[in-house]
């Protein structure tokens, strides 16, 4: 069956791509690269900009000019009792393998990286929540008393091996496994990175100073108060890098996407970026020739969703099984739209009822970033639907004998 060049298909791959994430069951595994991210670099974190903002480590993601760091920032979390499990790269017995960071009422693995800031490895030493508000750990965050008065005091005994080494596994990575307690928390209910993240990841992927192999290990911006912020007075450029930046030759084609694992959103997991052109003709294995060609936004309610196309007619050749077919995708087309408008309807009242309140700051933007969350996770289970149902209604493929040498 030909494939549906339509622009809701063309809509879900670019969602399934854009959202950097763990979807609300499971962890996301993203793109794998055959060569370690370069040492953590050494930074400041810029003070919290509000109650409620938790802080998120800067990381290295990789796109199709290498790696880039992507800083580290203060996110408002998207529901209170939630914590940040930041993403990490691990080695999967033939490549480093990116596992996206996620929301969630409890920590979970990350590689026993030591990001710092609260995050030496195992669990978060920043803060807590206490009846719906975060209280802050002052011995390991920036925070300005005179705005943010829910703070208090704990030293830290870090047990961790203090290094930079930014993955786990294989040649000279963090040797750490994950205890019972954090594979629970993997299975857990998670959300995915927000709006916010997913925007800010881009926005480093697209700052060429941002890149490995421009600042050698040491970017331009290492952190932000607020994410997206990469310029101003909140953008906090790296002291050093972590070690001496040594890529091996030929990166440019070490990073692949792992197409097997539905994820939402993340870049670091099987990002927009790596289905982009790369130096060194990409083209011939099915990527775009032009790196500068606009892509359609990410859509962050139901009602931005472009109006979705009916694929197709089947022709299989089989007058029957195309009529089946075609029940089939009408049932589907059918009860996905009814699903779009039902959500598209939740979040106008949504939007009405924080008018008529007249909610604050915090509250419209955590509303905004559920908004988000739901548009791209309906998206991600419509695109998986749908491609499911193509990958059923695909004729068995015909292999030729071959023919005996004369």
């Amino acid at each position: 069956m030909r494939i549906v060049k339509s622009i809701r298909t063309l809509l879900f791959a670019v969602v399934v791509l854009a959202m950097s994430a763990a979807s609300f069951a499971q962890v996301g595994i993203g793109i794998s690269v055959n060569f370690g991210p370069p040492a953590l670099p050494v930074y400041e974190q810029p003070p919290c900009p509000a109650e409620g903002y938790i802080w998120t480590p800067g990381y290295w993601a990789y796109g199709p000019y290498g790696y880039y760091w992507v800083p580290g920032t203060w996110v408002l979390a998207p529901q209170p009792g939630f914590l940040w499990t930041p993403g990490w790269w691990g080695w999967g017995g033939s490549a480093f393998i990116f596992h996206v960071g996620y929301w969630g009422p409890q920590i979970g693995f990350y590689g026993g990286i030591n990001y710092g800031f609260g995050y030496f490895g195992n669990g978060y030493e920043g803060g807590r929540w206490d009846n719906g508000r975060f209280f802050y750990n002052r011995s390991v965050n920036n925070i300005n008393v005179t705005n943010i008065h829910n703070v208090y005091n704990t030293t830290v005994i870090n047990n961790t091996t203090v290094n930079r080494v930014s993955y786990n596994g294989g040649n000279g990575g963090i040797t750490a496994r994950p205890t019972p307690q954090q594979e629970a928390a993997e299975r857990e209910r998670h959300i995915p990175p927000v709006a916010a993240q997913t925007q800010h990841e881009e926005a480093a992927r697209n700052d060429p100073q941002q890149r490995a192999s421009v600042n050698q290990g040491r970017p331009a911006v290492a952190a932000t108060a607020r994410p997206g912020e990469l310029k101003g007075s909140g953008a906090v450029p790296a002291r050093e890098a972590g070690a001496p930046y040594h890529p091996p030759a030929g990166n440019e084609q070490a990073g692949r996407p792992e197409n097997n694992v539905p994820r939402p959103g993340n870049e670091a997991a099987g990002r927009p970026e790596n289905n982009a052109p790369r130096p060194g003709g990409n083209e011939a294995a099915g990527y775009p020739g032009n790196n500068n060609v606009p892509r359609p936004p990410t859509p962050t309610h139901a009602k931005d969703i472009q109006p979705h196309e009916r694929p197709p007619a089947p022709n299989t050749g089989n007058p029957k099984t195309d009529q089946k077919y075609q029940q089939q995708q009408d049932k589907l087309y059918a009860k996905q739209e009814q699903q779009h408008q039902k959500l598209q309807q939740k979040q106008e009242q949504d939007h009405q009822r924080a008018a008529q309140q007249k909610a604050d700051e915090a509250r419209n933007q955590q509303m905004e970033q559920r908004h988000a969350q739901q548009t791209q996770q309906m998206e991600q289970k419509h695109t998986q639907q749908q491609q499911h149902l193509q990958q059923k209604q695909q004729p068995p493929q015909q292999h030729s004998e071959p023919r005996p040498a004369k």
